[in-house]
């Protein structure tokens, strides 16, 4: 990750960070909250109109792309020559040019460590999730706290009907860059701090999840040492209904530990 500070040069203030994962190439706005609407840059005064200092990953990109020569400029290939790069790339021509339009008085310069206000702000972005099932989402964050979110609950969100009313979208659903959103089939995300607040807190870290899961799950093998049988038992025990895998593979299955002590019962 490579980490800038954004600083207005009219004013002498750092009006925030930009980050950039270099892996999935996406660019995240974090602004001091100390900005308003005056001094905070156009295209984001309506985040901070709604106290939002997270600017999404599409619009922190859209910010980036007003500030560099676009894609489809007609001597692309020609500046690309000049510069030694072998494809068009954000990042390497807002770094060129220090991050300066002349729409502004902003450039960027390089930072080796995020500022404390980033870190302490990051403790809210996710680290893990799991779809439930009717629209329920299970959330582990950053901060070790855990939310169970009813998706049917967000409100003033442009695409969640689209994300309801497809399974098969709504199952793409996992942790995105940073953990600052979680997006489905990588192309509509829904930033952390919203499922935060939907969210209802259970009292379970993602470690009690993780030993639970540890010390209840089973597989083909554990299974035959406990019941005293063979795979073939096994699996004709799960033609039964004796025994329901809680996780299919060609490799072998995966079944809960109290499912299998109930077939000793």
């Amino acid at each position: 990750m490579k980490i800038y500070e954004i600083i207005d040069e009219e004013i002498n203030i750092s009006i925030g960070v930009l980050l950039y994962y270099e892996k999935e190439r996406t660019f995240i706005i974090e602004l001091q909250e100390k900005l308003d609407e005056w001094t905070a840059p156009l295209l984001l005064t309506s985040f901070i109109k709604k106290g939002v200092y997270t600017i999404p990953r599409d619009i922190s990109l859209l910010w980036v792309k007003e500030r560099i020569i676009p894609s489809g400029r007609q001597n692309i290939g020609s500046i690309l020559n000049t510069h030694r790069l072998k494809e068009y790339d954000e990042m390497k021509f807002l770094e060129l040019s220090d991050g300066r339009c002349s729409q502004d008085s902003l450039y960027i310069k390089k930072l080796d460590e995020l500022p404390e206000y980033v870190i302490s702000r990051q403790k809210a972005n996710l680290t893990e999730c799991t779809v439930l099932g009717d629209h329920t989402l299970l959330c582990f964050f950053s901060d070790d706290s855990t939310r169970k979110i009813d998706m049917k609950k967000i409100s003033n969100f442009a695409d969640l009907d689209k994300i309801l009313n497809n399974p098969t979208l709504f199952s793409s659903c996992k942790v995105g860059t940073g953990g600052y959103f979680l997006t489905f089939n990588n192309s509509i995300d829904i930033p952390a701090y919203i499922l935060r607040e939907t969210g209802t807190i259970i009292p379970l870290t993602l470690d009690d999840f993780f030993t639970f899961a540890k010390k209840n799950l089973l597989d083909t093998a554990q299974c035959c040492d406990i019941l005293e049988c063979s795979r073939q038992n096994i699996s004709y025990m799960v033609k039964l209904g004796q025994l329901s895998p809680i996780k299919e593979n060609t490799k072998g299955n995966l079944y809960s530990y109290g499912e299998v002590l109930r077939n000793q019962w």
